[in-house]
This record gives C-alpha cells, structure tokens and sequence, in this order.
C-alpha cells in the first residue's frame, strides 16, 4: 500500500477526532449548564424555605401576641363590667355578667394588623386599647364624680372672670328683651318679664359654665369655693349692668 492510498484513511480519523473533540466539548458546556441551573435552583429552593420558615416563625409570634392582646382586653373589660356593676343605682346593679363576644361568623372581614402586640387596628377602626380607655374614663366621669381631684389653685382667679362674662351676656339679653318688650310689639309683657327674670338669674348665670368648664377641660369638680368666686364675679357684673340700665331707664 502506498503512501496515496493511507492519505484517505489519515484525513476521516482526523474528522472523527474532530468530531469526538466537538462532542466533548458540547456535553462539557450542557453539563456545566446543568450544574449552573442546578445550583441556581437549589439556591432559589433554599431561599423560599427560609421564607417559609420565616413566615411561620412570624405567624407563631403574632399568634402569640394576639392571644396575648385578647387576654389583656377581656381582663380589662371584665374590669371595668366589674366596676360598672358596684355602682350606685338599680339600673347600674341589674346589668348582670359580661355579655358573651360576638360570633366570628357576624363580625366583619377586615384586614390583620402586621403586629398585634403594637394595639394597632385596621383602618377605619379604633383599637381595643383606646375604646377601654374611653371606656374607663366614662365611667370615671359618670360613676364617681365624688372622686375627681379639686380644681388647680392657678384656676381660682379666672373664676370671677367667668361668672362676670356670663353675667354680663345674660344682663344684655334682659335688657334686650325688657327694651323690645316696653315698645309695644305683640307679647311685650311676656318679653318684658322674660327680662327680668334673665336679670334674677343673670349672677348664678356662670356657675354651670365654669363648672361644665372645669369638668371639660381640667378634669376637675367645681367646689363650694369655686362657686362663691363664680358667683362674686356675676354679682359684681349684674349689678352693674342693672344700675346702668336703671340710670338709662
């Protein structure tokens, strides 16, 4: 055999070396992507378990804070029913025991707070830590008035201030009606004695103000003290007024 006749068979094994090299190479490339995309799913598999976890994890501590939440507020509420029911009066005593809470199946779907433990509520509604305070503080105020703290000593001065003010506005409007009476209208006697009796009453005219003003804004109960400055300061402006209108008269 010549050197010819071996070119033939030289030249196809070179192709078949070529090709296998191609082969090795192409499966090399498919099974570094495969590893890659194997890597990458296993690494994406990890991450949404320990989301997972996570997310449990946070539902056992909001679980746990709600059920914590609902003790606290029925503790307080049975409180407060407590409290209510030792009050004076008939009505207050026959209340009974503390109504049962309503079924899930009445209750509105709303929203879960992220974190109960914070009192947050959905929006549009109030949470049940400020609805017991409000509560609380009603109860306060309607139940034992006799326990409110006394007026502040800086308030005693304006006291006066406010029984002349609103002596003062009751004695223009006695006057107005005693002057609109006394020009002959229809009704001017009813109108006339309405203005004298506002001008009777025109002195204790800001007691009821300054105690609403005093329960309102200070939290507090107006004393006898506090009435007889009222009273001194609507006195002193009634009289006054009445001189005035006397002398105009």
């Amino acid at each position: 055999m010549t050197t010819r006749d071996r070119q033939p068979i030289g030249r196809d094994y070179q192709l078949m070396v070529s090709a296998l090299a191609e082969a090795t190479r192409r499966r090399d490339t498919e099974l570094g992507g495969a590893e890659q995309a194997y890597q990458e799913s296993a690494a994406q598999a990890a991450g949404e378990l320990a989301r997972a976890e996570g997310d449990a994890l946070s539902a056992d501590r909001w679980a746990g804070a709600a059920a914590a939440q609902v003790l606290d507020v029925d503790r307080e509420a049975a409180r407060l029913w407590e409290e209510l029911r030792r009050a004076r009066g008939l009505r207050v005593r026959a209340l009974g025991e503390v109504p049962e809470p309503a079924p899930m199946e009445t209750l509105p779907r709303v929203a879960l707070p992220r974190n109960p433990a914070d009192g947050s509520a959905p929006p549009n509604q109030e949470s049940p830590k400020i609805l017991l305070a409000r509560a609380a503080s009603r109860i306060d105020v309607t139940v034992r008035p006799a326990a409110r703290r006394a007026l502040p000593r800086w308030a005693l001065p304006f006291l006066p201030l406010v029984g002349a003010l609103i002596a003062a506005l009751a004695g223009l409007v006695a006057s107005g009606l005693v002057t609109i009476g006394g020009t002959g209208v229809w009704g001017g006697p009813l109108l006339r004695g309405l203005g004298w009796l506002t001008f009777l009453v025109a002195p204790s005219a800001g007691v009821p103000v300054a105690a609403l003003l005093a329960h309102r804004r200070l939290e507090a109960r107006l004393d006898i003290g506090g009435i007889g400055l009222t009273l001194l300061g609507g006195m002193i402006a009634a009289t006054l007024l009445s001189l005035a209108f006397a002398a105009t008269h």
